[in-house]
């Protein structure tokens, strides 16, 4: 079992138009929702990979209702999230059929009480028995402090469970000080932690700070690793046009069943950047396509060297 923290769980509303101008009235050809927020939309990849998966952080409110009424519906899923007195948040992706971009409105979420962040801590520690791996996804609520992060890490690593960090500011920085076994920064949040926009550098510099293994997303360049058995560069075989939503958290599902199924890093890697871009190719976040993943899967190019660590 696999379990993934979303701290500000979201409903995710995608809106497609023909064309997005500023200060326009647009017309909407297609609406979709989805349970959001990062760890969610990682617990969906995983199990379409056939990982079996436990979703935990706060819900509330009609659109927590919503969420959750969705995640029953989704096998391999199981919903262990915690009620709050506020309303879950809303994100809402508006993509362009002209261009393919996507343009992101994300609300802040709930303010949770210090009552609640308790209950919800307590409820983790009680998941961690049995659990292979923890992922902790996505920005913090208002209301938590911004080391929540840290404490669960050093709670995981305290029961013996190795756990993946992605998150930026200074959740981040708090957070790679607990020493997490994996750090999945895109190359700002890794510039803004460490002061080095050199990637092979800063992954290096993060790693100093505490984390064990450093993967950092590149964009169209796929993902660089720092490991202690090596460093790895993973590139797609082409530019992938799309919707980018979710291809980070696609990558971090990657990443994470790679680790419970023991796969070398090159294969994690490998696998990890093919469903980042096998996301891009499909309509919404915390889906991808699985033709274009196993096509792709196997033309990732994986180059770097075992010993440099």
């Amino acid at each position: 079992m696999i379990l993934t923290v979303t701290l500000n769980t979201a409903l995710d509303i995608t809106y497609r138009v023909r064309e997005l101008r500023p200060h326009a009235s647009h017309r909407v050809s297609e609406v979709t929702e989805r349970p959001g927020g990062k760890g969610l939309n990682v617990a969906r990849v995983l199990a379409a990979l056939g990982h079996e998966v436990t979703v935990t952080g706060f819900t509330g409110g009609a659109t927590g209702r919503i969420v959750q009424d969705q995640l029953t519906g989704t096998p391999g899923v199981l919903d262990a999230l915690v009620p709050v007195s506020g309303a879950t948040r809303r994100t809402i992706a508006v993509v362009d059929d002209r261009t393919g971009d996507t343009t992101q409105l994300n609300e802040p979420g709930p303010t949770v009480t210090s009552a609640e962040w308790t209950a919800f801590q307590e409820a983790y520690e009680a998941l961690l028995p049995g659990v292979s791996a923890v992922a902790l996804c996505g920005s913090l609520p208002p209301g938590l402090p911004v080391g929540a992060y840290a404490g669960l890490i050093r709670t995981a690593r305290t029961a013996g469970v190795p756990v993946l960090l992605d998150t930026s500011g200074e959740p981040l920085r708090r957070g790679v000080a607990a020493r997490p076994d994996i750090l999945k920064p895109n190359t700002d949040e890794l510039a803004e932690l460490t002061g080095s926009h050199d990637p092979s550098r800063a992954t290096q510099d993060a790693r100093r700070r505490g984390a064990r293994t450093v993967v950092a997303s590149l964009g169209a360049k796929g993902l660089l690793a720092a490991t202690p058995e090596g460093t790895w560069h993973a590139t797609p075989p082409s530019r992938i046009h799309g919707n980018p939503t979710g291809a980070g958290d696609s990558a971090v599902a990657g990443l994470l069943s790679g680790l419970v199924e023991r796969l070398p890093w090159p294969d994690r890697l490998a696998r990890a950047v093919a469903l980042s871009a096998a996301t891009v190719l499909a309509p919404v976040a915390g889906e991808f396509d699985r033709a274009a993943y196993e096509e792709l899967v196997g033309r990732v190019a994986v180059t770097g060297d075992a010993t440099a660590a």
